[in-house]
């Protein structure tokens, strides 16, 4: 599996969190409005408002997998996508809203009547029947006089029976009957009904888009955060990278260097000193060669490297090389970069122990100083260990780019030449203590 080409996705809780939070500030609105206007703080009004706002929950959350869909897609693309579809989306929950409250609203049609004296039923078909009371008959005028000639007739023609007041006069939707009844078919009814869901799927439709925006910010939020873990990651490799090289640089200079001593020692005759020599750089090496080259290690650990390699070079100076070691045993524990201190070590044998026949004495030393570990290594020879920075290539150039990759500029080295002659080298890194 391709890591770098997998798509981040939005985690699941935070998907359904988003929509429970919408739906529930809808709720704690459309309540409290209702409360402040003194309409509908009722809980016939509440629990059903309730149950609207989980069907709906489930109905955005049905809609996720197909947002997923456009996690790849351009931004033109989600706008005009998101714009049609939360159309009939709006539309369903609209319709929704219409079967939840259907009770309440013929319910509040019955109240609005008995409140004008009149009675409202349905019949079989569904059609709402709205029984008003019979109108009084104004006087009757008095008979017009009969013109000459003409006969009063007993019967005569009946005046249209005006529609009750209030009532549209529409004969193909509201029908009059006997005693003043008035029938309001279906079709009536079916249109103000689906005007009414398309009020409501107005609103609707602005919350579907304010949780589909509030979807893609989070998946852009969840890809900046992947590209910066996988920026870390990369960032952390390049440094592995170049500490594991320069690392690496240390391994064929020293060993370069110990043949040369081995070399000589086998010329000049020395062969149980070759032999103790071949010993103890074999037992360095396994050491050296372990672990991980861009691990850390304990002080403790890397103070016994360099007694092993001192061990070797006291093989080709038997009188003339000294050493002290103190390490403060709150620090013992602390981790350094593995071989930090060989290149310095080295620098002191080539450069002060090798360059005069007097015996030359090669301290290190560690300590704490707040919240930094101070390592030193130095010398009593002749000073002139900084002819290795030029021309080992490596010595305290090595060290240096090793402090920076490991620890950036929390760490520090410096070096010079101190007042009582010989060579000194300071090593600063922050404190951290191993993990007992």
């Amino acid at each position: 599996m391709n890591d770098t080409m997998s798509q981040p996705r939005v985690p699941a809780g935070q998907v359904l969190g988003s929509i429970a939070a919408l739906w529930a500030c809808y709720f704690l609105v459309a309540t409290l409005r209702g409360a402040f206007l003194g309409l509908d703080f009722v809980w016939p009004i509440i629990s059903r408002r309730l149950t609207i706002c989980i069907v709906s929950m489930l109905i955005m959350a049905a809609l996720w997998p197909l947002l997923q869909l456009l996690d790849r897609r351009s931004f033109a693309v989600r706008v005009i996508v998101v714009l049609v579809g939360a159309l009939p989306v709006s539309l369903l929950l609209g319709y929704v809203n219409d079967i939840v409250f259907a009770d309440i609203n013929e319910a509040a049609i019955v109240h609005k009547a008995a409140m004008g004296n009149v009675r409202v039923s349905r019949d079989e078909a569904g059609n709402i029947l709205v029984d008003l009371p019979p109108p009084t008959p104004p006087a009757p005028p008095p008979p017009p006089p009969s013109p000459p000639g003409s006969t009063n007739s007993a019967r005569s023609e009946a005046a249209p029976v005006p529609a009750p007041p209030g009532v549209p006069n529409t004969p193909d939707i509201v029908k009059h009957g006997p005693d003043g009844a008035v029938t309001i078919t279906g079709e009536d009814g079916g249109l103000a009904r689906w005007a009414a869901i398309a009020d409501t799927a107005f609103g609707r439709y602005f919350l579907v888009i304010a949780w589909a925006t509030l979807y893609f910010a989070m998946a852009k939020a969840e890809q900046a955060a992947e590209a910066e873990r996988r920026e870390g990651e990369y960032r952390r490799a390049a440094e592995a990278a170049e500490l594991r090289s320069l690392r690496y640089q240390i391994n064929p200079h020293f060993l370069f260097n110990t043949l040369n001593s081995l070399s000589a020692l086998v010329m000049t005759g020395r062969h149980d000193d070759a032999e103790a020599m071949i010993q103890t750089l074999s037992t360095f090496y396994r050491h050296t060669l372990s672990g991980d080259p861009t691990n850390d290690m304990p002080l403790v650990d890397e103070i016994e490297l360099q007694k092993l390699y001192l061990a070797i070079e006291s093989v080709r100076f038997p009188d003339r090389l000294r050493t002290e070691i103190a390490v403060d045993a709150d620090v013992a524990d602390a981790m350094v970069p593995g071989m930090i201190l060989q290149p310095l070590v080295e620098n002191s044998v080539k450069y002060a122990v090798a360059a005069t026949p007097a015996p030359v004495t090669i301290s290190i030393e560690a300590r704490r100083d707040g919240n930094e570990l101070v390592i030193a290594v130095s010398d009593n020879g002749p000073g002139t260990a900084v002819a290795g920075v030029v021309s080992s290539g490596i010595g305290l150039a090595n060290v240096r780019d090793r402090l920076r990759a490991r620890f950036g500029d929390a760490a520090s080295l410096s070096y010079g030449k101190p007042a009582d002659g010989g060579f000194r080298t300071i090593v600063r890194v922050p404190l951290e203590h191993g993990r007992g």
